[in-house]
């Protein structure tokens, strides 16, 4: 996988990849950011959320359960001293359905966790604690 990073104007920049797909960074406002991006860090709590979500979305849809809407909350704690990295990670599912249960979410986000998502995989290797807990509201 080759990705292209490019220098927009002050700390900002636009990431494409092969496919061509763009993603803007940006620095914190307080480090000359401009605002037009996620910092780097963010999107990485971003991109290990997403690839868990993207999971359970299909193991969900894989048991035939209807999935009416998936959101997740993230509770990212990063290190205090540099370099900062993230020490916890908290995934907090909510899964509106009118027909999964409980146990079909929890096995989901467990397969994710534990099997599948290699983002969430890397933030674990890399000695971060990831938690995660769901909910289920009925349509």
């Amino acid at each position: 996988m080759i990705v292209t990073l490019k220098l927009n104007k002050n700390n900002s920049l636009t990431a494409s990849d092969s496919e061509g797909l763009i993603t803007n960074f940006d620095a914190s406002k307080s480090h000359g950011g401009t605002g037009v991006g996620s910092s780097p860090m963010v999107v990485m709590l971003e991109a290990m959320a997403a690839c868990s979500f993207l999971d359970v979305l299909s193991i969900i849809k894989k048991k035939r359960k209807q999935v009416d809407d998936l959101q997740i909350i993230v509770d990212g704690k990063r290190a205090e001293e540099h370099p900062k990295v993230y020490e916890t990670v908290h995934l907090h599912f909510i899964l509106t359905s009118p027909d999964a249960e409980q146990n079909d979410l929890e096995r989901a986000m467990e397969l994710s966790q534990t099997k599948y998502c290699g983002a969430s995989a890397m933030f674990q290797r890399s000695g971060c604690k990831v938690s995660w807990d769901g909910e289920i509201k009925k349509a």
